[in-house]
């Protein structure tokens, strides 16, 4: 697996990163049977990461995101209660979770470690895509955020190994960069969405 060297600050354990939200993320296929419906060409990981891109930019959590997150006016609010809207609603509270309760979409541990790679790095992609769209060209990140973002880059440009062995030291050295790509969203919500926040409350 590529791109496992991810900077030099230190995420906490698994253990710490349980989270007290209640409600669950729909999972890959009921995204996925959304977006087909709405003729979306985006896979779940990477929705969800523009999503949380966006909010951790300091995006609105607002019911008709699609529109904002995917930069296309034309795009409808998910029906209310739906897997889309409830994305929204899950992902917002845990970015605000201060027992860093946030987890990524991906798919499940019965899928290749070929495939959970590729599609954490399409994630990576997409959140970088939507904390663009939120934080614009400046977002005023302190240094260890813009060394996050930059480590987040490098992951969204990595390729997974299409003959990647789902063995012990893969599986290990899979689920650190997941739990880095977590700390980092963290991160960075708290460097842009809380820091704007915290300045327009100055102002």
């Amino acid at each position: 697996m590529r791109g496992r060297r991810c900077g030099c600050y230190t995420a906490p354990s698994l253990a710490a990163l349980v989270s007290p939200v209640s409600e669950h993320l729909p999972s890959p296929a009921e995204i996925d049977a959304e977006t087909g419906r709405l003729q979306l060409a985006i896979g779940a990981s990477e929705l969800h990461g523009s999503l949380c891109g966006w909010l951790a930019g300091g995006g609105a959590s607002r019911p008709d995101w699609l529109a904002p997150v995917l930069a296309d006016d034309t795009l409808p609010a998910p029906v209310a209660g739906s897997a889309l809207d409830r994305l929204r609603e899950v992902s917002a509270a845990q970015l605000e979770d201060r027992s860093f309760g946030f987890s990524l979409v991906l798919p499940d541990e019965d899928a290749t470690l070929s495939a959970r790679s590729a599609a954490l790095f399409d994630w990576c992609r997409g959140f970088l895509g939507g904390f663009g769209l939120a934080a614009g060209a400046a977002p005023g990140l302190s240094e260890e955020g813009t060394e996050a973002l930059a480590d987040l880059a490098r992951l969204a440009a990595a390729d997974a190994q299409a003959d990647a062995e789902d063995d012990d030291a893969e599986e290990d050295a899979f689920a650190e960069i997941e739990e880095f790509v977590r700390v980092a969203v963290l991160l960075l919500h708290g460097d842009a969405a809380l820091g704007r926040r915290h300045r327009n409350r100055l102002n």
